[in-house]
């Protein structure tokens, strides 16, 4: 408890937390401070190819091995699962219909990107090593839960539409995982010849560029909370706070099952705790078209993203370091 509690503290005063509860504040008192889109756009694609191509080049160092494969079908699995665990939790705590509890369980079962950025800066920070190919899990967990919730609006009687090839398209070419597993498969294939190239310019300034895109990520998260107050039922809020909890465990099992670091066990529950809110809701426009976007967006963004940075993370580094000794 006490070494949580140090984490906590110490991920509370780092420029990257502060910057997004500074973006909240601003956003909730009517702060006319705002990024241009096309800058936070910019941002993201940054971040995105800096993580997946550092995630290749760490596979490559590693080669391609059974632990690889083992930890890639346990994503997929995961991602596939927690759905089915999200859903009949929803139907207890909240009166949402079956279209909306499908969707926001779609969006638990996939994975933030970003969280998972931050949980990497988090380990750095700490100098605790992580299986660099922890970044290949995460691109694979982010549409299995998708095919989750299609299954479970379906069999509730929520209308759901098939799975045909302008739906799959949407899944599977959604540009953020177009661009993570693309840079993946540069890093790989160019090793550290390539990052040796680049290494100038997603190396150095990664830490400046997540702080301004966690202050943007603020600005969303407080102007989604200030408009829908009347969506955000007590049951639905404490969803978002309990899922991830609940996530989270999932991926401590698995994480040592599969005899991964201390820093891959921390990253495998930070991707099952944590909740998409890019490509999921990309495809939830197409896939579940009658849920309310209010809902899911609004609860991954501006509860669980939040609830992930200040207390998920630290208290998820802290668990795998009590369980790996």
């Amino acid at each position: 408890m006490q070494d949580m509690l140090s984490l906590a503290g110490a991920n509370l005063l780092t420029p990257m937390i502060l910057c997004f509860a500074l973006g909240l504040f601003a956003a909730l008192a009517r702060s006319e401070l705002t990024i241009p889109e096309a800058v936070a756009k910019g941002m993201s694609i940054y971040l995105l190819f800096a993580i997946g191509f550092k995630g290749g080049v760490a596979v490559a160092d590693h080669g391609l091995d059974a632990t690889l494969v083992s930890a890639l079908v346990a994503g997929v699995v995961l991602s596939f699962a927690i759905p089915f665990v999200a859903f009949p939790l929803l139907k207890v705590m909240t009166r949402l219909n079956p279209t909306d509890a499908a969707a926001v369980a779609a969006h638990y079962g996939s994975i933030s990107i970003v969280t998972f950025v931050t949980g990497t800066s988090v380990l750095q920070a700490a100098g605790i090593a992580a299986e660099g190919y922890m970044v290949a899990v995460a691109a694979a967990m982010e549409a299995p839960a998708i095919i989750s919730a299609l299954y479970l609006a379906s069999r509730a009687g929520g209308r759901a539409e098939k799975m045909d090839a302008d739906l799959w398209r949407e899944i599977l070419l959604n540009g953020s995982i177009v661009l993570l597993v693309g840079s993946f498969l540069i890093g790989l294939l160019t090793g550290q010849p390539g990052m040796a190239r680049i290494e100038a310019f997603i190396v150095a300034p990664f830490q400046g560029v997540l702080c301004l895109f966690l202050l943007d990520m603020g600005l969303v998260a407080g102007r989604g909370m200030r408009n829908a107050k009347g969506v955000l039922t007590p049951g639905v809020l404490a969803f978002g706070l309990v899922m991830p909890v609940v996530g989270a465990a999932m991926g401590l099992a698995v994480g040592l099952a599969l005899g991964l670091s201390t820093g891959g066990v921390a990253l495998m529950m930070v991707l099952s705790g944590s909740a998409s809110y890019i490509a999921v809701p990309a495809a939830m426009r197409v896939a579940l078209p009658d849920a309310n976007p209010s809902i899911y967006l609004t609860l991954a963004l501006g509860v669980t993203f939040p609830f992930n940075l200040v207390i998920g993370i630290p208290a998820w580094v802290a668990v795998a370091q009590a369980f790996g000794g």
